[in-house]
């Protein structure tokens, strides 16, 4: 039976109950969502546009990064027969505007970070959808009469000046890919329970067909986990696959690629390269289990539950495929395109067809013409797009849609990607020449590290110019063009060439090179235009988005702080956008040490060192080891504080309605406070509470310097292995690697664990209390959970008489009441605040007295 609309598929997420939908991260912390509550909050968010007099075929704009409550709002839209229309994250809010304009949107959903488009626009953010939505859920409310012919979304695929230009997707469009993939499926779920939940991580944008099919449609069909994730940094996705389990990435060719040159890069530090390469080369043609076994370290990194890669948005080159299923994951890629409702063909993920876009999915028809174009007729096929104020046909005729894409179809019915049509470059003596051969010679060159081949306009025809980004120290391009030519037939040779001069090409938001910005550039070079946008902006425009303001092209000898206005805070902001920019790894060290633009300029063609290797033991955090501790705390711990000075404690009972967890702070003394401020605390806080103490502290214990004995080093690492076993502490670092201890720190509290740092970072030399360190500002802001501070008294000066026992009462440790703050508070002034709420506690304990 075919369903009529997606309707039917919303009412199916209560079928899973309180199994986890969706993961996504919020700060420091990360945000779970049952599939009870993403259907309960549609049905609220439906509610909700109803109060608001939003009915059917009324536009509403969603505008943000991937989250649940993007889903929640998308899903809501469809139940109440509103027509979505999906806004790239990134889009500038003059695209935004105009889109929201020509569509007469009745509302705007979107982060609270986004910027207001026009006040004749309400907006809803997606942080307050929760709390409204879910109220009253269930209440029955008038829901269309909907079919498959009604419209869902309008997805607007151009960012140009022109006027914007919409594709009009219907109920049966999605519905019609939904189906054969749904009926394929059905014949694998028995096998599913062996591996259930199927975790997918999705880094494509949900404002995207392709990334709405792996983030909303077809993941619940395997009744599976979606994790979205931000950051596109290679060291960053796969620390989240190992740490969330994920089975399957689900992203663009180029995080394949740069998870490739990861892998690459860590095993040429290791000095293990060619070694490396010579593996991959011996696995040609092995069997996938002595594959698995021969890359076990790399499946390590990954985590043992990751399998596969879904690759979609473009073409992914053959070299980065085999690359991967040589080390024995599978690479799943699809066809399509916004006006096919993304799925044309597909892989299967156990019969796969090397270098192949997959085969053609039942119910619709493929035919290439004369030129080798691929013509796709079918329900799939969009109705029209949206242009002015109305929906215009026009996708082709007698039914066939012209993709504009070239193709070959093998005897098995894969189906081949050659190239885009309208890219195809027409020389002077008629020949074609296809940039994409031309780019798979080039990335066959170890000097070049990305490419572009565009069309130079020549006598009324083109010819091709190769646009470089080389690897570093690489000065002659002449050679590796020449290499490149060796495998091209005479016609497609390239004999005009240009290095692109930034770190990177300009992006659309799934990470294409945008080849009409580099060809217009390229043209203005070779005409001899000015080169102004040429010469590294890209480096000032970040800094300007972080820092909210803007100046006027900078020289190299630019101060980050007195020029640019970058402060310390906003250096942590700019390194992991750099990082998400550039798809590289910082020395945090050398970055904060860097005072000019000319500095950061040449980190960023430079490799520096390898980061800190700091341990974040998530087995302290588990049983038996939970277990152990409170024995040990219990028999030896408590007693030995008790004798060694009996705390007098103040403020409590302020702590009556506090479960926790919470974000403790206090002043530092010695490396005793932790056993009073544990004397202090609730049995409830007491019981789960993970410590933070200073990175490099820990990590000289952990990896002790080589001059020490073996004794000795023998003995700090079992100081090592006790402390963090017995106080569940983990490292915070003053120099390196602190956002990992922060985002550990985010994983803490999302198991049930309060937290205890020192916002001084060392312990006082004078009893006075330090300046708190702005890094206690970021994570509560990021952490959004109460903060309760604490002071210790007493201590110090018994530490300067030498006494290792003091008499009961002689310490004291005030409990003051629970501190709130919002997301949008100031890091600084959170700190400062915290700072005083500490230091004012010795007042209310000696009001007390």
């Amino acid at each position: 039976m075919r369903r009529q609309t997606l309707v039917e598929y919303v009412d199916r997420f209560y079928a899973q109950g309180s199994q986890t939908a969706y993961l996504h991260p919020r700060g420091y912390r990360m945000s779970r969502w049952t599939y009870r509550e993403i259907a309960d909050s549609s049905h609220g968010f439906a509610r909700r546009l109803a109060e608001l007099n939003i009915r059917k075929a009324d536009r509403v704009l969603i505008w943000g990064n991937n989250c649940a409550e993007w889903v929640v709002a998308f899903l809501g839209c469809v139940l109440q027969g509103v027509v979505v229309v999906p806004m790239d994250r990134i889009a500038s809010p003059d695209f935004a505007l105009r889109v929201a304009r020509q569509v007469d949107a009745r509302l705007v959903v979107c982060s609270g970070t986004q910027p207001e488009l026009d006040p004749a626009f309400p907006r809803l953010f997606f942080e307050s959808l929760a709390e409204h939505s879910a109220q009253d859920s269930r209440t029955p409310y008038s829901q269309p009469d909907l079919g498959r012919d009604d419209p869902v979304q309008i997805v607007f695929t151009s960012g140009t000046t022109a006027e914007p230009k919409g594709v009009v997707i219907s109920h049966g469009n999605i519905l019609a890919n939904l189906e054969p993939l749904e009926i394929e499926i059905q014949k694998y779920l028995k096998y599913e329970r062996i591996v259930h939940p199927i975790r997918f991580l999705n880094l494509l944008p949900l404002s995207h067909v392709f990334g709405q099919f792996l983030g909303i449609f077809v993941p619940h069909l395997l009744r599976g986990i979606v994790v979205f994730q931000e950051s596109l940094n290679p060291s960053e996705v796969i620390r989240v696959i190992k740490r969330e389990r994920i089975s399957v990435l689900v992203a663009v060719p180029r995080i394949l690629e740069t998870l490739k040159e990861k892998i690459e890069l860590d095993f040429e530090a290791e000095g293990t390269l060619d070694r490396f390469r010579k593996e991959l080369e011996t696995a040609k043609g092995e069997h996938f289990i002595k594959r698995w076994w021969r890359f076990r370290r790399v499946h390590a990194r990954f985590g043992w539950k990751f399998w596969a890669f879904v690759s979609g948005g473009a073409t992914l080159d053959l070299e980065t495929e085999v690359f991967w299923a040589r080390l024995g994951f599978a690479v799943i890629q699809g066809y399509g395109l916004t006006e096919t409702t993304s799925l044309v063909s597909v892989n299967h993920p156990f019969k796969l067809g090397r270098g192949s876009i997959g085969k053609v999915l039942p119910g619709r028809e493929i035919r290439l013409d004369e030129s080798g174009e691929i013509l796709v007729r079918g329900e799939n096929i969009a109705a029209g797009y949206w242009q002015g104020t109305e929906l215009r046909p026009g996708l082709g005729q007698e039914g066939w849609f012209h993709t504009g894409d070239m193709g070959e179809l093998d005897a098995q019915g894969n189906l081949y990607f050659k190239g885009r049509k309208k890219n195809v470059i027409v020389t002077p003596e008629g020949m074609n020449v296809y940039p994409e051969d031309l780019e798979a010679a080039l990335r066959g060159q170890p000097e070049v590290r990305d490419c572009v081949v565009v069309g130079i306009a020549r006598e009324g025809n083109a010819e091709p110019c190769a646009v470089l980004i080389l690897a570093e120290g690489v000065k002659d391009v002449k050679n590796v063009v020449a290499r490149a030519n060796e495998s091209l037939a005479e016609y497609q040779h390239i004999r005009r060439w240009f290095v692109w001069p930034e770190e990177d090409f300009p992006r659309t938001s799934t990470l294409k090179p945008r080849t009409s910005v580099i060809q217009e550039r390229v043209q203005a070079q070779i005409a001899g235009e000015s080169r102004a946008r040429l010469g590294g902006r890209t480096l000032v425009d970040l800094i300007e988005r972080v820092t909210g303001q803007t100046s006027a092209d900078p020289s190299e000898h630019a101060n980050l702080e007195a020029d640019l206005n970058l402060s310390s805070l906003d250096r942590v902001a700019l390194m992991s956008a750099i990082e998400d920019r550039y798809q590289v790894d910082l020395n945090e060290t050398r970055f904060t040490s860097a005072t000019t633009l000319g500095e950061l300029e040449q980190m960023l063609r430079e490799r520096g060192p390898r980061r800190s290797d700091y341990s974040f033991p998530r087995w302290t955090q588990r049983w038996p080891v939970t277990w152990i501790r409170l024995a040990v705390y219990y028999l030896l711990v408590l007693p030995a504080t008790m004798l060694m000075a009996r705390p007098r404690i103040f403020g409590r009972e302020r702590l009556g309605g506090v479960k926790g967890p919470v974000l403790i702070v206090a002043n530092h003394i010695a490396s005793v406070d932790i056993g009073f401020i544990l004397a202090a605390l609730p049995s409830r806080l007491r019981h789960r509470l993970a410590v933070a103490m200073e990175g490099e502290r820990l990590q000289a214990m952990r990896r002790p310097p080589l001059h020490l004995s073996p004794f000795r080093r023998r003995l700090r690492k079992l100081n090592y292995g006790l402390v963090v076993a017995l106080f569940n502490v983990f490292p915070l670092p003053q120099q390196t690697g602190f956002r990992e201890s922060f985002a550990f720190a985010g994983e803490s509290i999302d198991r049930g664990f309060s937290l205890l740092v020192f916002p001084e970072g060392r312990r006082t030399e004078d009893g006075a209390m330090a300046p708190f360190r702005a890094g206690i500002g970021l994570l509560v802001k990021n952490l959004g959970v109460p903060v309760v501070p604490i002071r210790i008294d007493g201590l110090f000066e018994l530490k300067q008489a030498g006494r290792k026992v003091a008499p009961p009462g002689a310490v004291k440790v005030t409990m003051g009441p629970p501190a709130h703050f919002d997301a949008k508070d100031d890091p600084a002034a959170i700190a400062s605040e915290l700072q005083n709420r500490v230091a004012l506690l010795g007042n209310l304990q000696a009001d007390s007295l």
